[in-house]
């Protein structure tokens, strides 16, 4: 197993009656990001708890590098965690707060100022946290984590209250640190967002395990790709003579809202030779390539844990899979991240530089830190 490795085997954890998570295993490996998702309720948090030590398992292991969180040395130098953005001294300034943080683990005043610029509160650092926006707390609790410089990162909801700008400097981020070489676990709820952001999946429902793959695979999976045809609107009686024709050879036809049909098991090519065969006029035929966010609701369905009573996915059934899974396309890198001054000869670090003096304010794509955030003081 790499030194940087999270792995749990059979891990559970219980509250009385109480079964948040349960016989949970799985591994967390280094260079990439992972995502880790599931509804509300479904062990999410509690497993990123135990594995920096903050809650003990009622059975199984979760360790780092081999070893439980408790046992590892120089711990906020090895793991670095953003659980909860609001575990901060409101009457401090960010600074201050990064300062003591610091000093608790041993770690040179200097990285404040690096860490302060790589999340862009450096204008800010000398008021109090009891004044920053949602997006700003997540911004200080993203600069704690990265304080140790460590090789495993844990982000709970990292993009909570961030605008857009902030979202994609957290996703460039993320994308860099794992490209270094670190272990990378995110949590989200926005899968537009892991859609890009991942290279891995861990997918919990009820505490279980769901599924430990790639997006690509995750994708291919849990969903299917269709074709979406809408034909001439002035002659009603094509729109069935189609959806026949289609049947008979041995495609499926949805019809939706819109008027357009859905069609599975039928190729385009075929659904417009089909269509020119029996003087069907075509208005539109395009493809569709399912979505993280579809592939995961119909995977996590029936682990909701709170559903509504109007919810049309409450007998939304899986359908046959596409022959073609989606790609997910690449992000560009952009943005860099600044490790400490002492490791700056460590290989590992090679894209790493010592700021010169002003880059914190450079902007737009320039070396130097995040983007200035928008997110102002309340």
């Amino acid at each position: 197993m790499g030194p940087e490795m999270i792995e749990a085997v059979r891990l559970t954890k219980r509250y009385g009656a109480k079964t948040a998570v349960d016989d949970l295993s799985f591994r967390v490996r280094p260079g990439l990001v992972t995502g880790f998702l599931g509804p509300n309720g479904s062990g999410k948090s509690t497993t990123m708890r135990m594995i920096v030590g903050l809650d003990r398992p009622t059975s199984g292991t979760v360790t780092v590098g081999g070893e439980p969180f408790r046992h590892t040395p120089n711990a906020p130098r090895t793991v670095g965690a953003l659980l909860d953005a609001k575990a901060v001294h409101g009457g401090r300034s960010a600074r201050n707060h990064l300062l003591s943080l610091a000093q608790l683990s041993g770690i040179p005043a200097s990285r404040v100022e690096e860490v302060l610029g790589v999340v862009g509160l450096r204008d800010v650092a000398g008021k109090r946290s009891k004044g920053f926006s949602l997006g700003m707390g997540q911004r200080l609790g993203i600069a704690a984590a990265l304080l140790g410089d460590p090789q495993v990162l844990l982000f709970d909801e990292p993009v909570n209250g961030l605008d857009p700008e902030g979202i994609y400097w957290v996703r460039t981020l993320m994308k860099r640190l794992a490209a270094e070489g670190r272990t990378v676990l995110v949590s989200s709820h926005l899968m537009s967002e892991m859609a890009v952001t991942a290279d891995h999946l861990i997918v919990i429902g009820r505490g279980r395990l769901l599924a430990d793959m790639s997006v690509r695979d995750f994708i291919a999976r849990n969903s299917s790709d269709f074709a979406r045809v809408r034909v001439a609107d002035d002659d009603p009686g094509q729109r069935e003579r189609l959806a026949a024709a289609l049947g008979d050879a041995g495609g499926r036809t949805l019809s939706e809202p819109d008027g357009m049909l859905r069609v599975t098991g039928v190729p385009l090519p075929r659904i417009s030779d089909l269509a020119h065969k029996d003087g069907i006029r075509l208005w539109e035929l395009s493809p569709h390539h399912a979505s993280l966010e579809e592939a995961y609701m119909r995977m996590t369905q029936s682990a909701v844990e709170h559903r509504s009573t109007d919810d049309e996915l409450a007998g939304f059934e899986q359908e046959e899979q596409g022959p073609e899974p989606l790609v997910v396309p690449e992000v560009p890198q952009q943005g860099w991240y600044v490790p400490p001054a002492d490791s700056r000869r460590d290989p590992r670090f090679a894209h790493g530089r010592e700021p010169a003096a002003g880059a914190g304010e450079e902007r737009d794509g320039a070396p130097g830190r995040a983007p200035e955030s928008r997110e102002d003081a309340r």
